[in-house]
């Protein structure tokens, strides 16, 4: 049933045209188009991934294993796996790595619910940021590459900061699918400085 709140969206009613389970998938297809993050052979990791439309738009850009972790449980997408649960914790983090040892990619546009309350609504986005950055630097190979959704405010420098001390190139990117008067943006960082050497 479609969301009166979204009903006179047009990318939403795109979405639903196209089979697309949200409007969200645009804005991984704009970060494609303008970065190539995911390579045809890429291993694949996708946080926070609920309801599946980034896995949807995954699985026409790689033949490489795809998993998607949510804490919501999703429609099944062919050719992923998913888990349901909490990706900061550690439990969560084995099941991961026992299904993916090592990703080429890995992509966050996990966020919270939000309150209203700007400041407190960045500071919890950034955390789960914080928190997919460190998942990322345990399994991403040598020179992979992470994208990760945030909002920006008094915190978000401090973030990018951190980032850019794993990768070599950071970039901030904000989709034109983005809805107006939105903060959210997404960094895109490439070739990681640590991991190991490609699975």
């Amino acid at each position: 049933m479609t969301n009166p709140r979204w009903a006179g969206d047009r990318l939403h009613r795109r979405a639903a045209q196209e089979g697309y389970r949200s409007r969200a998938a645009y804005k991984l297809r704009e970060i494609q188009e303008r970065h190539r993050v995911v390579r045809e052979g890429d291993a694949v990791l996708d946080l926070g991934a609920a309801p599946g439309s980034w896995l949807q738009v995954l699985t026409s850009l790689t033949r490489g294993p795809v998993v998607g972790v949510d804490l919501q449980a999703m429609a099944p997408v062919e050719g992923v796996t998913l888990l349901v649960g909490d990706f900061s914790q550690p439990a969560m983090q084995d099941r991961i790595r026992e299904i993916l040892p090592c990703a080429s990619v890995v992509l966050s546009d996990a966020a919270p619910k939000l309150s209203g309350n700007r400041d407190y609504d960045q500071a919890r986005a950034v955390s789960l940021g914080e928190d997919a950055l460190r998942l990322a630097a345990t399994i991403l190979t040598r020179g992979g590459t992470f994208v990760v959704k945030s909002f920006q405010g008094d915190l978000f420098e401090e973030f990018l900061v951190e980032v850019k001390r794993h990768f070599r190139s950071v970039r901030v990117y904000r989709p034109s699918s983005t809805r107006k008067g939105s903060r959210e943006c997404y960094i895109v960082a490439r070739h990681f400085l640590g991991g190991r050497e490609p699975c």
